[in-house]
């Protein structure tokens, strides 16, 4: 039978010249916030540890002058006990580059990529909960021979041939899944197929189910064109690629109604009617999201054998070293990686 006992959350470094390093010590300082103005009983908030060179998160805390003891420790299962004193480093490989904050160098990139495969191996292993990933600058990862697109797909391969990542932004408000991500606009119409938002949708709602606990998640699915295509007078995609997805879906057992017409679909009301929804192209879902609650989204990759959250913002060279750096963010996603490994916990036991 699966364990109850909640294990640590997985922080990765992310860019060691971006914000993250920061983000981990604001991160930290806010728990300590939340367990003093708690109940009795403390935070519901799982405590982290951060797979970084301790000499590094040591250095941004004297830079920007901030009060969190750096606790090295050998083993993520010492996070528990540390957590209280300061913030659990568990060390990871340091070549010794120099990290200048608002700088991203090709030199940090083993340190940057083995925090990661390090985060997703001890989750696999079941002593971490989940991964949280602060963000990478990939142009610098490209320069020291990284050859996957983003972290997603990095984070796919990890997880092993036939992995079908899916990507999920998710505030208070709306979740939404682009199913076509960093395409030209123009290359939407030949990536989007049937099959892909069959495929799509059936991970979607598997995961909105196991880690969401959302026993029939209510699936909205946006339309290509203005109008949904007004019965092809705007476009035909709708009637030849979409509505056959959703009628098979639907066949399936499937709760999923479209294709709706983008423009109307995510006021208050609408967004009433579903758990989610996907959306043919990139800024089609990411700008309503976006502009209900920027600054607490939370990118979550769908689809994986391990819980993997990230903050739903960049590197942030050009404030880095500041202080200035925002962690709601952050915050969103450490909250919502426990909540999902809680979820998938409770799922796995209820099936051994």
């Amino acid at each position: 039978m699966a364990n109850l006992q909640p294990q640590p959350l997985a922080m990765t470094l992310g860019d060691p010249g971006g914000i993250g390093p920061e983000l981990a010590l604001k991160a930290w300082q806010a728990y300590q916030i939340a367990g003093k103005t708690a109940s009795h009983q403390g935070s519901d908030m799982l405590p982290f540890c951060l797979l970084a060179p301790a000499r590094i998160i040591a250095q941004y805390a004297g830079i920007l002058g901030y009060d969190v003891p750096i606790i090295p420790i050998r083993d993520i299962n010492e996070t528990a006990e540390n957590f209280a004193k300061g913030l659990p480093v568990l060390e990871i490989t340091d070549n010794g580059a120099p990290v200048t904050p608002g700088v991203a160098s090709a030199s940090t990139a083993a340190m940057v990529i083995d925090s990661i495969t390090t985060a997703v191996a001890l989750t696999r292993q079941g002593v971490a909960s989940a991964v949280v990933t602060n963000p990478i600058q990939k142009s610098a990862l490209y320069q020291a021979g990284f050859s996957h697109p983003g972290h997603t797909e990095f984070l796919a391969e990890l997880a092993g041939p036939g992995t079908l990542p899916v990507m999920m932004l998710a505030n208070s408000k709306l979740r939404v899944v682009p199913m076509t991500i960093h395409i030209a606009l123009s290359q939407v119409q030949s990536v989007l197929t049937t099959d892909l938002i069959i495929a799509l949708t059936r991970i979607t709602a598997s995961d909105l189910t196991r880690d969401f606990g959302l026993a029939k998640p209510r699936i909205a699915i946006a339309g290509l064109n203005p109008h949904a295509g007004e019965d092809g007078a705007m476009g035909t995609e709708e009637q030849t690629i979409i509505a056959p997805a959703i009628k098979q879906l639907q066949a399936e057992g499937y709760n999923v109604v479209g294709p709706l017409p983008a423009d109307t679909m995510f006021h208050e009301e609408a967004r009433a009617e579903y758990d989610v929804a996907l959306c043919p192209y990139h800024d089609q879902a990411l700008i309503p999201v976006k502009t209900l609650d920027f600054h607490g989204g939370v990118n979550v990759t769908l689809g994986l054998p391990f819980v993997r959250t990230s903050p739903d913002h960049g590197t942030a060279l050009n404030i880095a070293g500041k202080g200035v750096a925002r962690v709601d963010s952050l915050m969103a996603a450490l909250k919502m990686a426990g909540d999902m490994a809680h979820n998938r916990l409770s799922m796995d036991i209820k099936h051994d």
